[in-house]
């Protein structure tokens, strides 16, 4: 534990000190891995989340995270991680407190730092002189030096001074086995110069390249930027694929040859739109915040519509394939394979497939799907769907939808048995089909 801090108004409040005590609020995707990560490090981690089915699965050994397997949970339970509920946070004690909390946007899109400010909330309840906090969620400019640092100062202390405080976003990349906290280069910025270099120095102790920023508002932007850039090249190559489809070209192609340029070019691939935590809600917080200063950004608000508008483009797609056999939507079997956000996850907040398969079954289709690692899935609408047997799937469908990429599909099975194939994801390709059974995105008939 480290020593009692300094007074108020003491120079020293923020000074090296050994952070020995940390606590996590958030237990989910960032939360879950950095604090095995800071445990790992050798810190003693309290984790608090305020989802106590989720603290029961935890304490049971039964990771909530795909990317942490359950193994590597329960040996950072035998090492001493500790599990709370909000209720007994026991934040007065710990030296640092991370905020790891969902940050989504409202009907409106516009932010909705609800989980944000109640994290702020719990942790004034006993903020002390001499503690760190570090906002990790993905937010707009000015959130960090704005209303998270005004809720922790109705306690009297003052951030900078009393106590340390700090925005370092999350780098999480879901499904990819490749990543890890300790590799991955950390952004920082702090209140005041040492609040930077404090929160730097522990941000360290990961493993990997620390880089300081001049302030908070510039760590959020910068996180906001490599989120907005990935959606807007998105949707540019959704374009293209509704272009390439008017001309009768294949989407798929011309992006594999533009991508044997070896300078100036990355390659994005179309897809039924964007989903999950960041990249389909990060181009609002933008906006939003845009807009606060007098500037309508334009350009960031047409790539999330595009992405926003291409399940209904799928949706549309299957009326095709369907038309082309002589069959309408309203009657037809639909069946969808993959619901989760992105190809190797189990998380499905913000799918595509919420909306096609609500669209679907508002012309009149029976939906259903497969997804080896979704097992319940409830669309825009609100309907409640159970994962079904890609067997079953394959033999009571009139038309398959390849909506994810997921690797634990036996696509070459889908490809086999399947009489019609929409694929969305190019997942035919370099596989063996017959004439008239797939209809790409971006490409047409095959």
């Amino acid at each position: 534990m480290t020593e009692i801090a300094p007074a108020v108004g003491d120079s020293t409040a923020t000074e090296p000190r050994d952070e020995a005590r940390v606590a996590i609020i958030g237990l989910g995707y960032v939360g879950l891995p950095l604090g095995l990560s800071l445990l790992e490090a050798g810190l003693s981690v309290v984790g608090v989340d305020a989802d106590e089915s989720r603290l029961e699965s935890l304490r049971n050994g039964r990771s909530v995270v795909g990317d942490v397997p359950d193994v590597r949970l329960r040996q950072a339970l035998d090492r001493g991680l500790e599990l709370r509920s909000t209720v007994d946070a026991g934040l007065d004690v710990v030296d640092v407190v991370f905020v790891c909390v969902p940050t989504p946007v409202t009907a409106a899109k516009e932010p909705d730092l609800t989980a944000v400010l109640s994290a702020a909330d719990l942790i004034a309840r006993t903020l002390r002189r001499g503690q760190l906090v570090i906002l990790q969620s993905t937010t707009y400019p000015g959130t960090t030096m704005g209303p998270f640092r005004e809720r922790l100062e109705t306690t009297g202390l003052v951030a900078g001074r009393d106590f340390s405080l700090a925005f370092a976003p999350e780098r999480i990349n879901p499904g990819d086995p490749l990543q890890s906290q300790q590799s991955l280069p950390k952004l920082v910025g702090g209140v005041t110069p040492a609040d930077t270099a404090r929160a730097g120095r522990l941000m360290r102790r990961l493993g990997g390249d620390v880089h300081e920023l001049s302030s908070p508002d510039a760590a959020e932007l910068a996180k906001l930027l490599e989120n907005v850039f990935r959606n807007v090249n998105i949707a540019l190559v959704n374009q293209l694929a509704l272009l390439c489809e008017r001309m009768g070209l294949d989407v798929w192609e011309v992006i594999d040859a533009a991508a044997t340029k070896p300078f100036g070019f990355m390659a994005f691939r179309p897809g039924p739109g964007v989903g999950g935590h960041c990249v389909p809600v990060d181009p609002y917080y933008l906006a939003w915040r845009a807009r606060q200063f007098g500037v309508t950004d334009r350009f960031v608000e047409l790539a999330g519509d595009i992405n926003a508008e291409m399940p209904v483009h799928v949706a549309e797609l299957i009326s095709a394939a369907l038309n082309d056999r002589g069959r309408s939507t309203n009657g037809a079997r639909v069946g969808v394979i993959g619901v989760a956000f992105k190809a190797n996850v189990s998380d499905s907040r913000n799918s595509p497939a919420a909306v096609v398969m609500t669209e679907l079954a508002r012309r009149g289709a029976e939906v259903s799907f497969h997804d080896p690692h979704v097992d319940t899935f409830t669309d825009a609408s609100g309907r409640s769907y159970d994962s079904v047997a890609l067997t079953d799937l394959l033999e009571t469908s009139d038309v398959i939808v390849a909506l994810v990429g997921h690797d634990a599909v036996d696509w070459d099975r889908v490809y086999e048995a399947a009489g019609l194939v929409v694929d969305t994801i190019s997942s035919s390709s370099g596989r063996r089909t017959r004439p008239g059974q797939v209809l790409r995105l971006g490409a047409g008939w095959s």
